[in-house]
């Protein structure tokens, strides 16, 4: 089955608040909750998250990275959830004490409320419209291991680089669940799935082979999606193939545009942005990633000429 919204999809498991931009929760003795999503959409997650919690508070949050539409209500769960530990990787925790990450988070969460509170899809009274709030985290994970939740729920823990270099991806054995997100690549509502390499494309090929191993029986993209059965063995195969072709057209365009990257960002965006009739990535944020993504593999071609 391929799950495209919110709501519970098995085992105890929920997508709650956007299935675009979602927080998973798994709802056993003590509630835990997977990424954070927009910061502008706490009140939406938080309601969702309530319903199915009720009066208990979830015990802790997971971030896989720290972008802004991952880590986005991190703080805002904070206040109205008490007790709540933040786990992510000690690269990440580095991430959040630097201003000009900050920075770069707060202006594109303040692009993205403004988009929230245009749309007629979202009510304009159930979003923050302040701006994006820092937080500290209280788990840091410096090795890959096993942590324990409660006696019957525990957390593999898999540093997964490739799409960020904070990257982890979290395997619930007892469930098996797997929440990787951009580590796996993301399919979009035309069927295309994108390679979200931006710091490593062969790291990222690494990664996606190490998660694809895992015996899952539900996959969490980032975005949109949540896979179970025999459909998370299908997107594995169809990620990394689709992976590989990215790589083959960018080097394509890069040769027909002479290395330009600003050239090749433009036709690509044509054929991966602009058919998607969204609900998609804003596009200042699509194309900091997108040029991100190609100018690595002009890089990595630049080098494999000059050697």
């Amino acid at each position: 089955m391929i799950f495209g919204t919110t709501g519970h999809v098995e085992r105890d498991f929920h997508v709650t608040g956007f299935a675009w931009s979602p927080c998973y929760l798994l709802n056993g003795r003590t509630p835990v909750l997977f990424e954070a999503g927009f910061y502008s959409m706490g009140p939406l997650y938080a309601q969702h998250i309530r319903k199915v919690v009720a009066d208990r508070n979830p015990g802790f949050l997971f971030l896989t990275h720290v972008h802004y539409d991952h880590c986005g209500a991190a703080a805002y769960f904070k206040r109205i959830f008490p007790g709540i530990r933040i786990c992510a990787s000690k690269r990440a925790s580095e991430i959040l004490s630097r201003p000009n990450a900050i920075d770069l988070m707060t202006s594109l969460s303040s692009n993205f409320t403004r988009l929230a509170e245009a749309s007629p899809e979202i009510d304009g009274n159930a979003i923050l419209h302040s701006v994006f709030e820092p937080f500290d985290v209280d788990v840091t994970f410096e090795d890959e291991n096993i942590f324990p939740v409660d006696p019957s729920i525990s957390v593999r823990v898999f540093f997964t680089p490739g799409h960020t270099r904070d990257m982890l991806s979290y395997y619930i054995p007892e469930r098996k669940i797997l929440i990787a997100t951009e580590s796996a690549g993301c399919r979009s509502q035309t069927g295309q799935i994108v390679s979200e390499f931006l710091v490593d494309f062969d790291a990222y090929i690494t990664s996606l082979k190490r998660l694809a191993a895992l015996d899952s029986d539900i996959f969490c993209q980032g975005h949109h999606y949540v896979y179970t059965g025999s459909d998370v063995k299908d997107f594995f195969d169809s990620s990394l193939e689709a992976a590989f072709a990215f790589r083959r057209r960018v080097l394509e365009l890069l040769e027909m545009e002479k290395d330009s990257v600003d050239k090749v960002v433009e036709r690509i965006k044509q054929e991966e942005y602009d058919p998607n009739p969204g609900p998609k990535q804003p596009e200042k944020a699509y194309l900091l990633n997108l040029k991100t993504r190609v100018a690595h593999l002009a890089g990595k071609t630049q080098k494999n000429r000059n050697r």
